[in-house]
C-alpha cells in the first residue's frame, strides 16, 4: 500500500503540471494587449487581460483545493479557476457541475463519490491532505473544515471553497430570480456563503450578469474593507462593494440627534413627505408673463404656460429632467409667440422665468432648507405627520449649505432626494446586502432602488439585530423591498464559534431573542470562555495586559468596547506600547484592534477581549443581542474584563432604560454606589496630584451641596 508520504509526492508531480499550464495561460494573457489595433483598444484588452491573469491566480496558490474519485475510479480535480492541460481538463473550476458532488456528498448521500479529498498546501505545495471515506464516514463535518477553522486570521476574509458545506452549497446556488435571504447564527458562514453566491451567478448567467453589474453593500467601511478580497480571488475582481452610508451623497456627516429623531426618519413615511415637498417647489405662472426678449416684449398667456408647466410635471421623469423639458417647451411657446425660432441658449428673461416657476435643486441645500422651514414641512405632512413629529423634523440649518453635518439617519433621505430630482445613477441586476435586519425602511429603499431586477442577496440574523429599527422577523425588511417571491432559507450549523463560547453567550437569547434558533455548533475551542473581575481602576490595564498577551503568540485581536471605556482602553494600550487599530476610524489591523459592540458585526477574531458587558447593554434597547454579537466574534479564545456582571440577564440598574421620572435611577444599590466612588476615585486620582486630592473632595461636596444639607 502506497505511503502517505509518496502519495502526497505523486499529488505534487500533479500540481506541478497543472501550474505549469497555469503560467503559460498567464504569459499568454500578458501579451494579449501588444496584439490591439489601436490605443483605445489595446487599454481595454489590457483591462480584461490584467483582470483575468488575478482570476487565474499566481505562483502562490494552489492550483486546486479538492479532488473527488467516484465509484468507477475516475478522478477530478477541484480549483478556484479552470486549468487545462494540452488536450485535457487538468483542474475544474469549482462552480462548474462537474464540481458538484465534491461539495453536495455527506455520509447520508454520497453522490456517486468513493472518496473526497481536500489539500493542505502553502503556496502550490502540498503539505498534507485529508480524506473523507464515504462507506466509513460517521459525522458530517469533515477533518479539514475544522483544520482550516483553526486557523489563524489576518484581518481579511478568506474564501470557503475548499470547506464549503452540503447546506451551503445548497443556498450558493439557489436561483437568481429571487430575494433570497440567508439567516443564520454566529459563525454559521452565511457572508462567505453570499459572497461565493455572487461568484457562482456570475459563472453561471454570464450571458445576461457580469461583474459590474453586482453590488454589495456592507454595513460599515471596516466590513467592506474586511471582505474585499474574496471575490477577486474568485476572479469577479468588478464586482462593487459599497459601504451603506456611501450610497448616499457624499456631505459632511457626525451629526448627533436623539434616537427618537433618528427613527422618525427612517420611517418609509418621509418618502412621500420628500416627495410632496419637492412637487411644493414648482410654482404657478402669473396670468401674463411678459419677457423682455430681443430689446422687446413679448407677452405668454399664463394659461399656455400653465398647460405646458402641468404637461411636463406628469411626465414619468426626475425632477432635474421634467426641469429641463419645461425649459425647452417654453422656449418653444416663446419662439411660436415672437415668430422666430428657439435657439439652444435662452434669453435671461426667459431663463429667469424658467428659474423662478421650476427652481434648480439639489439633494442637500433641499433637505436642509425644508428642515429648516415650519411652514414647508406642515404643507409637506400630507396628513401622515403629528405636529410634535414635525417639530421633531424641524432644525436650524447651517448659513452655507458645505457647513451642514448631517446624522446616519438623514443620509438616506438625501439618497431619497437625489433619485427624485437626478434618477437612479446606476442599477445593478443583482444586490447583495450583509446585516440586512438593522436596515431602515429608508435604507431598505436605498437598495432597492439600486436593483433593476429583483434579485437580491439578503444576509443576517434576527438574533443579531440591534439599533433603533431592530427587527423580530423577515417580513418586516423584505415588506420594503421590490415585489417577487422571497425565500427565507436558514444555515443551521456553526463552524467558526467554539462550543463552549456559544454556550455561554446562548445564555442570553432567551432575553435577547426568545423565538430565535440557535445554531449546532460543530467544533471545541481550545479553552473556556475567562471571565476577569476587576477593580474600576485596573479594567483597563488588565484589558491591555490579555490583548498584548494574545498578540504576543501571533494572535488577530479584537477589543470590543463600550464608547464609555473607549478613552482609557486606548491610554492603556498605549502606555502599554501597544500597536492597535481603531474599526471606528474603519481600520482593520494586522494585530490588536479596538472595535464598538455595532462596529464588530460580521467581523471575527482569533482572541475577543469584551469590555464591561453591562455597558453594552445599556447602551441600545436591544443591548443583549450587542452583547451576544460581541460574545461571538471570535474563533478560539474569549476574554470577559468587567466591573459589573460578566453575562448580565437584565438591565443594570442606574442605565437609561431603568429611569424614575425625574431622570435618577429608579434603584441605587449600595454596589451601585461602590462602583461609582471606585470611578470618581479613578477620575481624581488620574487628574490631579495627590497633595490635592482633599481639596477636590471638599470642591464636590460644595458642588453637590451635602455639607450644607441641601442633598437629601
Amino acid at each position: 500500500m502506497e505511503t502517505k508520504a509518496a502519495e502526497i509526492a505523486r499529488e505534487q508531480e500533479y500540481f506541478d503540471r497543472a501550474a505549469k499550464f497555469r503560467a503559460e495561460k498567464r504569459a499568454t494573457l500578458g501579451e494579449a494587449a501588444r496584439a490591439a489595433a489601436d490605443p483605445k483598444a489595446a487599454a481595454r484588452l489590457k483591462t480584461y487581460a490584467e483582470a483575468a491573469r488575478e482570476a487565474a491566480g499566481g505562483a502562490d496558490e494552489a492550483v486546486a483545493v479538492g479532488q473527488t474519485e467516484d465509484t468507477s475510479g475516475e478522478v477530478l480535480y477541484i480549483g478556484r479557476q479552470l486549468i487545462r492541460g494540452d488536450s485535457e481538463v487538468l483542474v475544474v473550476n469549482w462552480q462548474a457541475p462537474a464540481a458538484a458532488p465534491y461539495f453536495e456528498a455527506s455520509h447520508a448521500d454520497a453522490r456517486g463519490l468513493r472518496r473526497k479529498r481536500t489539500f493542505v498546501c502553502t503556496g502550490n505545495t502540498i503539505q498534507d491532505f485529508t480524506d473523507v471515506v464515504f462507506a466509513e464516514i460517521a459525522e458530517a463535518v469533515d477533518k479539514h473544515l475544522l483544520d482550516e477553522l483553526a486557523r489563524g486570521r489576518t484581518g481579511a476574509m478568506r474564501d470557503i471553497v475548499a470547506t464549503i458545506q452540503a447546506a451551503q452549497y445548497e443556498l450558493i446556488r439557489e436561483p437568481m430570480e429571487q430575494v433570497l435571504v440567508i439567516e443564520g447564527g454566529p459563525g454559521t458562514g452565511k457572508t462567505a456563503v453570499a459572497l461565493h453566491r455572487v461568484s457562482w451567478l456570475l459563472f453561471h448567467h454570464r450571458d445576461r450578469l457580469r461583474p459590474a453589474d453586482v453590488l454589495v453593500v456592507g454595513p460599515t467601511p471596516t466590513f467592506v474593507r474586511y471582505i474585499d478580497r474574496v471575490l477577486p480571488g474568485l476572479g469577479n475582481g468588478e464586482v462593487e462593494l459599497r459601504e451603506l452610508a456611501r450610497l448616499a451623497p457624499d456631505v459632511q456627516r457626525g451629526r448627533s440627534e436623539p434616537v427618537e429623531v433618528s427613527r422618525l426618519k427612517g420611517d418609509a413615511r418621509m418618502a412621500g413627505l420628500l416627495a410632496r415637498a419637492l412637487e411644493a417647489r414648482i410654482g404657478a405662472p402669473e396670468p401674463a408673463e411678459r419677457l423682455l426678449l430681443g430689446g422687446r416684449f413679448v407677452t405668454l398667456p399664463g394659461a399656455e404656460v400653465a398647460s405646458v408647466l402641468a404637461e411636463c410635471r406628469a411626465a414619468p421623469l426626475p425632477y432635474a429632467a421634467r426641469r429641463q423639458l419645461f425649459r425647452e417647451r417654453l422656449a418653444q411657446l416663446v419662439a411660436d409667440r415672437a415668430g422666430t425660432a428657439a435657439g439652444p441658449d435662452p434669453a435671461p428673461a426667459l431663463a429667469n422665468l424658467v428659474e423662478r416657476l421650476w427652481p434648480p435643486q439639489s439633494p442637500a441645500a433641499f433637505l436642509r432648507d425644508l428642515f429648516g422651514s415650519r411652514p414647508r414641512l406642515a404643507a409637506a405632512a400630507g396628513g401622515d405627520f403629528t405636529p410634535e413629529e414635525l417639530a421633531a423634523l424641524y432644525r436650524r440649518g447651517a448659513d452655507r449649505v458645505s457647513e451642514e453635518v448631517w446624522s446616519a439617519a438623514d443620509l438616506p433621505l438625501l439618497d431619497e432626494l437625489d433619485e427624485l430630482i437626478n434618477g437612479v445613477e446606476h442599477a445593478y441586476a443583482h444586490v447583495v446586502v450583509d446585516e440586512a435586519q438593522d436596515l431602515s425602511p429608508m435604507q431598505l429603499r436605498s437598495v432597492a432602488r439600486r436593483c433593476a431586477t429583483g434579485s437580491m442577496t439578503l444576509v443576517g440574523d434576527i438574533a443579531q439585530s440591534t439599533g433603533v429599527w431592530a427587527r423580530d422577523s423577515w417580513d418586516e425588511v423584505t415588506c420594503h423591498l421590490p415585489a417577487g417571491p422571497v425565500a427565507v432559507r436558514a444555515l443551521r450549523y456553526g463552524y467558526r464559534v467554539p462550543r463552549q463560547v456559544y454556550q455561554f453567550a446562548a445564555r442570553l437569547l432567551p432575553v435577547a431573542a426568545p423565538a430565535a434558533q440557535a445554531p449546532e455548533v460543530v467544533r471545541d475551542g481550545p479553552a473556556e470562555p475567562a471571565v476577569h473581575r476587576v477593580g474600576l481602576a485596573d479594567r483597563a490595564g488588565r484589558v491591555a495586559e490579555l490583548a498584548g498577551a494574545h498578540a504576543a503568540e501571533g494572535r488577530f485581536v479584537g477589543i470590543v468596547c463600550p464608547p464609555r471605556c473607549r478613552r482609557e482602553t486606548e491610554a492603556a494600550l498605549s502606555a502599554t506600547g501597544i500597536a492597535w487599530s481603531s474599526a471606528e476610524r474603519g481600520e482593520l489591523g494586522a494585530s490588536v484592534n479596538v472595535v464598538g459592540p455595532r462596529e464588530v458585526k460580521g467581523l471575527e477574531f482569533d482572541a475577543v477581549v469584551v469590555v464591561e458587558p453591562e455597558q453594552i447593554v445599556a447602551g441600545d434597547d436591544r443591548g443583549h443581542r450587542l452583547l451576544y454579537v460581541a460574545l461571538t466574534r471570535t474563533t478560539r479564545y474569549l476574554d470577559i474584563v468587567c466591573v459589573g456582571e460578566p453575562l448580565p440577564l437584565s438591565l443594570p440598574a442606574g442605565t437609561d432604560q431603568d429611569r424614575a421620572p425625574n431622570g435618577t435611577p429608579a434603584t441605587f444599590t449600595d454596589r451601585d454606589a461602590h462602583r461609582l466612588a471606585e470611578h470618581l476615585a479613578a477620575q481624581v486620582r488620574a487628574a490631579a496630584p495627590q497633595a490635592y486630592w482633599t481639596d477636590v473632595l471638599r470642591q464636590v461636596e460644595r458642588i453637590l451641596g451635602v455639607a450644607s444639607g441641601e442633598v437629601s
